[in-house]
């Protein structure tokens, strides 16, 4: 139980101000776009994509120890972040 809360936590967190959150608020932003189609059809690309991630991490853990991954994940958001913070800078 205490490792569904972790990543609950965390997707949550991650997610909050994302492009995919933006996008979604401006699709619901729409007066004449009914909402709850919106909220299914966010939830269902979300729902798939963590699909996707699930298949994808247990493959790569065959493969890679989970220190490697933690390692790659960790510096692809370093990288990620220092971009878009030399892309605000400029």
């Amino acid at each position: 139980m205490q490792k569904l809360v972790i990543v609950f936590i965390t997707v949550f967190l991650a997610e909050l101000g994302d492009k995919t959150q933006l996008a979604t608020l401006l699709y619901a932003a729409d007066q004449n776009t009914d909402k709850t189609a919106i909220f299914f059809a966010a939830a269902g690309a979300l729902v798939l994509s963590t699909g996707i991630a699930v298949i994808a991490g247990a493959k790569l853990a065959s493969i890679l120890s989970p220190i490697v991954l933690k390692a790659v994940a960790g510096s692809g958001f370093i990288l990620i972040g220092l971009w878009m913070l030399l892309q605000t800078i400029r």
